[in-house]
């Protein structure tokens, strides 16, 4: 739909900043065609890896905290986790502020799921299935988030463990890992897997661990600081900060990097 030569904003933004136009506040309105459409053409501060793990009876998922500007390791403390409901949860790296963006609607979902008192509630293959059609979505405008997404949580005593990527790819696995710890961590976790094919959750926790502790030795985007969320039959719990123990002890003897 055109008026006055523009695309009329979406009901969302109905009396605010009419999208592709530049907005005046108290002014006589937004002035038309000053300002072309944009998408992102890169991420700005993003978050590193997210890694999930299915066990006997739920699923746990970590994420660092570290928010990269580029290769400056700008913010410290922000989560990169969220919890959706009592059986829901997910992870995201990439862009944070599309993941910030993502949060707002999910958040907006559960209360307006909560507010029909039908007593269902968004299930993890609800929410994984509805992130992948919006990403698909957003890529077809060629306008994606900038986001990789891991959903875990357990619903009807099943363990649910999805991945999402900005492309709307989406698959289901019992180990999962997203940005640098898709090649540092998943082999680590699938040999873990390999050997048992059930773990328990002290295992699998230990095995988390394991895997945050080399991705913050090796991946320069990623830090010590991290939060874990476990799903299980009596519901989702966001442990953190958590801080891990690292030695340095041999770092003089790398060499050959200079």
């Amino acid at each position: 739909m055109e008026v006055g030569g523009a695309r009329a904003p979406p009901p969302f933004w109905a009396g605010g900043p009419a999208l592709g136009q530049t907005y005046i506040p108290g002014g006589p309105g937004p002035a038309t065609g000053l300002l072309p459409f944009t998408r992102t053409l890169s991420p700005m501060v993003t978050g590193t890896s997210v890694l999930g793990v299915k066990f006997d009876g739920g699923v746990i998922i970590a994420a660092d905290m570290m928010g990269s500007y580029g290769s400056l390791a700008r913010f410290r403390s922000i989560s990169r986790l969220l919890k959706v409901n009592d059986t829901t949860m997910l992870g995201a790296s990439g862009d944070y502020a599309d993941f910030q963006y993502l949060k707002q609607i999910i958040d907006q979902m559960v209360i307006d799921e909560e507010l029909l008192g039908d007593g269902h509630s968004y299930s993890p293959k609800a929410i994984h299935s509805w992130l992948t059609r919006v990403m698909y979505n957003r890529r077809s405008k060629i306008n994606p988030l900038w986001n990789t997404v891991v959903i875990g949580g357990y619903y009807n005593g099943e363990s649910f463990l999805g991945y999402v990527d900005m492309l709307g790819v989406a698959y289901e696995a019992p180990t999962l890992a997203t940005g640098y710890g898709a090649y540092l961590a998943q082999p680590l976790m699938r040999e873990v897997l390999e050997k048992k094919s059930s773990l328990t959750k002290e295992e699998a926790r230990d095995l988390i661990e394991r895997c945050m502790k080399i991705l913050y030795y090796r991946d320069a985007r990623s830090f010590n600081r991290y939060e874990v969320a476990i799903a299980t039959e009596k519901g989702v719990e966001v442990e953190g900060p958590l801080t891990l123990e690292a030695n340095w002890d041999i770092a003089h003897l790398v060499s050959g990097f200079e």
